[in-house]
């Protein structure tokens, strides 16, 4: 399958990609991790002047979309850059509000989270991400009143979270999630199913991107590191470990493109294990590649390859989207 980006979104991805690499996002990156949100504001409302956020808001809340290719194209390019942030959670929470049959909420919130000005989490676990720096911290949890045969799903607005805790990427930033608190704004809202496909999807773009990211880098490391005299990047052993990671980033890629164009919940699954798979083969050997320096956190390298792992699981594991294509009797990966 073969998919071609017209020339306006050709335009768009790469001025998106010239745009974050002007940007020094190692720093900003690195600042993230310690709690410091100033440089990642800064940054967020650089992505959002670029139209990244209003691809998923209607045109009704002053958005642009909801346009899933375009925002597929942009988190490539957010994970080619390992932006920081609720960046995923931001574009799923405004399509949840935008679905709600009670347009109060999407009416008050969603202009707001469109501009960039506010920045959202979206929660249906244990944590939320980056929750202390989210101004909308939406939570959805099984409701603890009713019959117990009847456990309807509760959307709230959550209080502010309490201390983080310990995360596998220490840029992506976790804190306990606080169900059943703070303003209930709706009941088994119809909308979320469609916001928890978008979060899956723009999670598989962002890990494409931190796997094309990684290849580039190994790609230049092994040209100058030498042994012997010689590039290892002239070894065959090392050009057959890149040819696979190459190859494997490349499936991925049209999985995920027919992914937004379908939006079919096996499709997404199939792109989402596909490319974080990928991924995370890529990152495995750019760790082996780079030698001790690929495991010291001083190095750049690092900031890819935490968000490659824990982005494999993020918005559906490998085995949970693997069942998902299963039982939709398709055969995808």
């Amino acid at each position: 399958m073969r998919f071609l980006m017209d020339a306006e979104q050709h335009a768009f991805s790469a001025s998106l990609d010239a745009m974050l690499t002007a940007a020094d996002t190692p720093a900003v990156i690195r600042d993230w991790s310690r709690g410091d949100h100033v440089k990642g504001r800064a940054l967020w409302a650089r992505v959002a002047e670029a139209g990244v956020f209003a691809l998923a808001v209607p045109e009704a809340y002053e958005g642009l979309g909801p346009r899933p290719v375009e925002l597929t194209l942009a988190f490539v390019e957010l994970g080619r850059h390992a932006v920081p942030g609720p960046l995923v959670e931001t574009v799923a929470a405004a399509t949840l509000l935008a679905g709600l049959d009670d347009q109060g909420p999407a009416k008050r919130l969603l202009p707001a989270l469109a501009s960039g000005e506010s920045a959202a989490t979206l929660t249906t676990g244990p944590y939320a991400l980056d929750a202390d720096m989210a101004d909308v911290r939406l939570t959805v949890s099984a409701s603890v009143s009713g019959p117990a045969a009847v456990t309807p799903t509760e959307l709230r607005l959550a209080p502010p979270p309490g201390p983080p805790l310990p995360s596998l990427d220490p840029a992506r930033r976790l804190f306990p999630a606080t169900p059943h608190h703070g303003e209930l704004l709706a009941t088994d809202p119809a909308s979320l199913a469609p916001a928890l496909l978008l979060a899956r999807l723009t999670t598989a773009a962002q890990a494409l991107g931190v796997g094309l990211a990684l290849l580039g880098k190994t790609v230049s490391y092994v040209r100058q590191r030498t042994q012997f005299g010689t590039p290892i990047g002239s070894f065959q052993a090392v050009k057959h470990r890149l040819a696979d990671a190459e190859i494997a980033l490349e499936f991925a890629r049209p999985l995920l493109l027919g992914a937004a164009l379908t939006l079919a919940p096996e499709d997404v699954a199939a792109a989402k294990v596909t490319a974080c798979e990928a991924a995370y083969t890529t990152a495995r050997t750019a760790l082996q590649l780079h030698g001790a320096i690929g495991y010291t956190a001083e190095y750049d390298l690092s900031l890819w390859l935490t968000k490659a792992r824990a982005l494999r699981t993020a918005w559906g594991s490998p085995d949970e989207c693997r069942a998902a294509v299963l039982l939709s009797g398709g055969r995808r990966c």
